[in-house]
């Protein structure tokens, strides 16, 4: 009878998929199993770091950091380590997955150059750099470091053995603690690209397990500083490897202008070559993080009341050359993918069309993005009395500039390296500057109101439209897209102020808009229909305390919103920003815990945020 079940030819019978994936027979009048189908669709939220740094980053050795990517792992999965600081430090909530990342030129080299490794001995710059490693010579260390990247004098190559090596081991670590289902240890590394001084750097992340990792070593900064130089060399690991492999692109505040620009390296102006090529290697963006929120700037988004967020805009990442505002366009997420709509009319290829994740960069080896655990970006910024006015390793600003931040939340039906890749190559994923709040957002052309009522909403999400970082195509009724949103507070923080859609779009004329809509307000707060204004949320903050209570805000807030001036004529894209109530900013729990005053220039109050990946729309 089964076979005749599959063959289709048994009459009365219909076919039920249970969850074990096995096949029964249901006869007519029939109770339907106890258990639902599942759907191929259904997805869960996982939480993550994808930029991590340990004593294996030539610049966290020499800023004394030494705690191991096992110690790294370790805390990761919620256990006790103790910190460079002597702190012993345990995350409240276990991360569900980690790639650490640290610098592919010279990796690892430093601590081996410290342990006196016989197989570095016959290696004349390695021994010169290991005396100035014994003595604190680390100034003169780091300029020859960068002189080493900038130029391809083969004196300055480290054993390829000894590289691959400590790559293997790398590997090794990351599939000790890869455990599908439970915890993903995703394998990874970050090309450190600055052109005089414009940071360029890529985090690299693969599918793959240590068996086809290996068979590479990984792209630096010493090879190439071009970006389309590590897009050929990541063709040629998935040529060679049949694996799968991505980039992420980071920290466009402090590229001067270089991160979105419409010129390529070599000063050509971008073209559909590298149009095609960068938005297949780079499916999503690190939208904030430690130095700074990239998500816009008040200069390009004077309109928007909380542009101003964690901003850093001094100069470039070495600031070697000062902010000029002509640079901030191409630098920032938001004009990023404006200018992504503009490319794609000219070249018919969109080279901006990203998602966006948060992540900490952290170098201490600790990913901790909350601002009541904030361990900071290198071990003079990690808790101290005195740390908020202590300058950053080989930066002129002072770590109260640091931001506690941030994270990538993922949208995948399980907790696989496999699973999580395929979330970020669709670009079903988003950032938060370090809560866990969660968000859905899904666009189509047929959602009302009574959708968000249900207690399957996503699955009517996914029914009827398509999720974050999909793609909506003109209709022959040009009807306006709707848009269905929910977004809840992380359990152990802070209430939901407001959900708003930002909007950006291309006109007949060639020149791109923004728009800010307030969608779902808490407190039962409206829009004002004559000035478009909205009546602040209020503050609950005791900065005496370090505490704040959730008695304003909303833990939830959903809502089917249809675009009121959509022409359907004109590119298009959507994302959502949700923002939490004020809450204590790190440095207030640093004032709160040490008994210390802090300057009036240092912010004390902080609004998180979460930023989902757009939906675009193409006529």
């Amino acid at each position: 009878m089964l076979s005749g079940v599959l063959s289709g030819l048994v009459v009365g019978f219909s076919l039920v998929l249970v969850p074990t994936g096995a096949v029964i027979a249901q006869g007519k009048g029939q109770k339907p199993p106890y258990s639902p189908p599942v759907r191929e669709n259904t997805t869960q939220l996982l939480w993550g770091d994808t930029h991590l740094h340990t004593t294996l980053s030539a610049d966290a050795y020499t800023a004394d950091v030494r705690v191991t990517p096992v110690q790294a792992y370790e805390f990761a999965r919620g256990r006790t380590v103790t910190a460079d600081n002597g702190m012993p430090v345990k995350l409240k909530r276990p991360l569900d997955f980690l790639v650490i990342t640290d610098h592919s030129d010279y990796l690892g080299i430093y601590r081996r150059l410290a342990a006196g490794d016989p197989q570095l001995k016959d290696w004349p710059v390695g021994q010169r750099w290991a005396e100035y490693l014994k003595t604190g010579q680390t100034v003169k260390l780091g300029s020859e470091f960068a002189e080493a990247i900038q130029q391809g004098d083969p004196a300055y190559d480290a054993p390829s053995q000894m590289i691959a090596s400590i790559w293997e081991d790398v590997t090794k670590r990351a599939e000790r603690y890869n455990e599908p289902g439970i915890f993903s240890a995703i394998i990874g590394y970050e090309w450190t690209s600055m052109i005089t001084g414009d940071n360029l750097h890529r985090v690299v992340l693969y599918k793959d397990g240590a068996e086809k990792a290996n068979q590479m070593l990984p792209f630096t900064a010493r090879e190439s500083t071009d970006p389309q130089d590590l897009w050929q060399a990541l063709a040629s690991y998935e040529e060679k490897t049949g694996g799968d492999i991505l980039a992420v692109a980071h920290n466009g505040n402090v590229s001067n202008g270089r991160m979105f620009s419409p010129t390529q390296v070599n000063g050509e102006p971008i073209d559909g070559k590298y149009a095609a090529e960068r938005s297949r290697w780079e499916p999503v963006y690190e939208v904030t993080q430690v130095k700074g929120d990239g998500e816009t700037h008040p200069y390009l988004s004077p309109g928007d009341e909380f542009a101003d967020f964690e901003t850093w805009d001094q100069g470039n990442i070495m600031l070697s050359q000062e902010k000029k505002p002509e640079m901030l366009q191409y630098e920032y997420a938001r004009s990023a993918l404006q200018e992504g709509l503009r490319h794609e009319a000219n070249l018919g290829l969109n080279p901006f069309k990203f998602g966006m994740i948060g992540s900490t960069d952290s170098h201490t080896g600790f990913s901790t993005a909350e601002e009541d655990n904030f361990f900071g970006k290198f071990v003079e910024s990690e808790p101290a009395p005195d740390r908020v006015t202590n300058k950053m390793a080989g930066q002129l600003q002072e770590s109260w500039q640091l931001g506690a931040s941030g994270l990538a939340a993922v949208w995948a039906p399980e907790n696989t390296r496999e699973a999580i890749f395929e979330a970020m190559e669709r670009r079903e994923v988003y950032a938060t500057t370090g809560p866990r709040i969660k968000v859905r957002f899904f666009g189509g052309w047929e959602f009302d109101q009574q959708d968000i009522e249900r207690a399957d909403y996503a699955r009517v999400g996914y029914d009827k439209g398509v999720p974050m970082g999909g793609d909506l195509t003109k209709t022959d009724d040009a009807a306006a897209p709707t848009f269905l949103i929910v977004a809840a507070r992380d359990p152990d923080g802070a209430n939901l102020d407001r959900v708003q859609v930002i909007k950006g779009w291309l006109d007949a004329d060639g020149k791109t808009h923004e728009k800010i809509y307030d969608v779902a307000l808490a407190d039962g707060r409206r829009v004002d229909p004559e000035t478009g204004d909205v009546q602040p949320v209020g503050n609950t903050v005791d900065l005496a305390k370090a505490s704040y209570t959730n008695t304003i805000g909303d833990p939830e807030l959903a809502t089917v919103w249809r675009d009121p001036d959509f022409d359907p004529d004109q590119r298009a894209f959507y994302y959502v920003r949700v923002l939490q109530i004020p809450t204590p900013r790190w440095t207030a729990y640093d004032a709160n815990y040490f008994d210390r005053d802090m300057p009036d220039r240092i912010p004390m109050v902080v609004q998180d945020r979460a930023y989902t990946s757009p939906i675009w729309y193409t006529p």
